[in-house]
């Protein structure tokens, strides 16, 4: 699918200020996917429908969790949470994105996983450092994204779940498993 048509579709369906970050995404997820050796064409499709399900009615979204026998424990978490797994699922069904990579990359760009793989690191750290982002630490997170993708994840996984416990809110298992995924790997390369 070309940009222009994957921009018009994903367009229908965020308000013009969410419109915005997904261009800013995307410019990101193209930087980042050359500097690391991804794809780009990949990339730039999962930053462009990164966000497809944002604004969908929360019962839809609900339901589909249950209907595609999701990971039933999003449910119990803050549904800004479910737009990704619902994205994949709705950029695959509604888009015709049948990509596996691009359409993993959706499904966890915002909890992240264990074992994520170059493009899902990409479209995480784009989604944290795209320029309209303004918040503590991603200066720190987007110098980072400059010569270690892997860091960068590390510390906007970091910030992100260090935000959520100040707040006394909730962190999805799958972050704390990725944060510490990605901790031990870095870890380990040192060490050898």
């Amino acid at each position: 699918m070309n940009r222009e048509k994957a921009l018009r579709l994903v367009k229908e369906q965020l308000t013009e200020r969410r419109y915005v970050h997904t261009i800013g995404v995307m410019e990101a997820a193209i930087e980042l996917a050359e500097r690391y050796g991804v794809d780009k064409d990949k990339a730039e499709l999962a930053a462009i429908f990164h966000d497809y399900a944002k604004f969908r009615d929360k019962e839809e979204m609900r339901r589909i969790i249950i209907d595609q026998k999701m990971p039933q424990d999003l449910l119990q978490f803050h549904d800004e949470l479910w737009h990704a797994p619902v994205g994949a699922y709705l950029v695959e069904k509604e888009a015709g994105v049948s990509d596996d990579e691009v359409l993993e990359a959706i499904r966890c760009h915002t909890s992240g996983k264990i074992n994520m793989s170059t493009l899902d690191k990409v479209l995480y750290v784009a989604d944290y450092i795209e320029p309209g982002r303004d918040f503590p630490g991603v200066e720190q997170v987007r110098e980072s994204a400059k010569s270690s993708l892997d860091i960068a994840v590390i510390q906007a996984m970091k910030n992100t779940i260090t935000y959520l416990l100040t707040r006394n809110q909730p962190v999805y298992p799958d972050t704390f498993h990725a944060y510490n995924d990605m901790t031990m790997k870095v870890k380990e390369r040192k060490l050898t």
